[in-house]
């Protein structure tokens, strides 16, 4: 144990230190690795990334996951043993991974793990509760599969400082992409729908940054897929092209109350879920619809309510961009329907600011470990609660 803290005391000061971010979203269609070489803390980081891959679930695994996934009520052997075999399957890749590009050595691992359930508040409705959520993929089983120091469950620390666990994407989109001349929207689109918001300049007279998720992502599109066409995704948004907008139904759904609360606000596929949603359309008039009309009317509901929830926060007299991330980058259809409901807001992949879009959120894993060794507390930075994400689990 005494070798293991000598090297994260290094680790501290080294000029530079390898990690390998982790990233599994809501999607559940495979793990991000992002192999950073990380220098500096703070205002002074500068990520460089070395290697990106996104290693696909199994079936088997993705229906295990799913078995707890967003439930109230589970199986408590299942959700227990998936815990560990969430790290055990995680392990796998990473070593995997490490095959190919795992030379010099990487020093850290800064794994998100599998999020089961986010219950803030605001939508679980207990009396006198407090925020809650919940990763599987236990740091201890990961760090002993792969022998590196690991960094893992950065949500807690939020949640016990008062915030809801997410999202914690503001913390690095602040230190990477901060900009003095236009204000920027990081837009990440996973299963649900986040941005942290850059107001430009970053001096004290400017408004604070912040993040919020915004509503669905590709939650409701991709359920609907495999739904109505046994599919895992709309490859391309092509089935949402074929389709027709249902506005009865896109005005039942864009009327959920969610969408209407002030930013900064978060949510989960816990209340925007297929099984709600089926139940809403099932209660529409006429309600044997054509399934492509019901992939386009979703696929509109989430552009709607992206750039709804922008268009409140842009500040007309500023030049403003919108950059996007996540795997909604990849679905034409989506971003042709927000980017028209942007207006004059331009809309670009994330890649032009240096990170490619798939592996902007297992970077910022990667700089949020980073912070918890090497970093010191910025206080009132952006108006942000900056703490320490991350417990430490030791090899040995």
């Amino acid at each position: 144990m005494r070798l293991h803290l000598q090297q994260l005391n290094h680790l501290s000061r080294a000029p530079v230190r390898r990690i390998l971010g982790l990233m599994s979203g809501t999607s559940l269609d495979g793990l991000d690795l992002a192999l950073c070489a990380v220098s500096g803390a703070g205002f002074q980081t500068k990520v460089q990334l070395l290697a990106f891959e996104t290693a696909a679930y199994t079936d088997d695994f993705r229906q295990a996951v799913r078995q707890v996934f967003a439930l109230r009520e589970v199986d408590q052997l299942a959700l227990a043993l998936l815990n560990v075999q969430v790290a055990e399957e995680h392990a796998r890749l990473v070593r995997a991974f490490l095959e190919k590009n795992g030379q010099p050595p990487v020093d850290l691992l800064a794994s998100h793990g599998q999020t089961v359930f986010h219950a803030p508040r605001s939508w679980h409705g207990v009396p006198g509760a407090p925020n809650a959520t919940l990763q599987l993929g236990d740091g201890d089983h990961l760090a002993v599969r792969t022998g590196l120091i690991t960094v893992c469950d950065f949500r807690q620390k939020h949640v016990a400082f008062g915030g809801e666990g997410a999202p914690l994407a503001l913390y690095g989109d602040v230190l990477l992409f901060s900009d003095d001349t236009e204000d920027r929207f990081l837009l990440n689109i996973g299963g649900i729908a986040n941005f942290t918001w850059l107001p430009a300049p970053r001096d004290s007279s400017t408004p604070q940054a912040f993040a919020t998720d915004t509503g669905p992502g590709n939650t409701l599109i991709d359920a609907a897929a495999r739904h109505l066409f046994s599919v895992p995704f709309d490859r391309d948004g092509l089935l949402a092209a074929r389709g027709q907008v249902l506005d009865g139904l896109l005005a039942t759904l864009m009327a959920d109350p969610f969408l209407a609360l002030p930013a900064p606000k978060t949510t989960g596929p816990e209340r925007f879920s297929w099984e709600k949603t089926a139940d809403t359309i099932a209660q529409m008039p006429k309600g044997h619809h054509n399934p492509y009309d019901l992939m386009a009317t979703l696929t509109e509901y989430t552009a709607r309510s992206i750039s709804q929830a922008i268009r409140n926060v842009a500040r007309p007299d500023m030049p403003t961009t919108v950059y996007v991330s996540g795997g909604g980058a990849d679905n034409p259809e989506l971003c042709r329907r927000l980017q028209q409901h942007l207006l004059a807001l331009p809309l670009h992949r994330v890649d032009a600011l240096g990170i490619p879009a798939n592996a902007k959120e297992a970077v910022l894993f990667a700089l949020l470990a980073n912070e918890t060794v090497a970093g010191e507390p910025l206080p009132g930075a952006q108006g942000m609660p900056w703490m320490g994400m991350g417990k430490i689990a030791l090899p040995g």
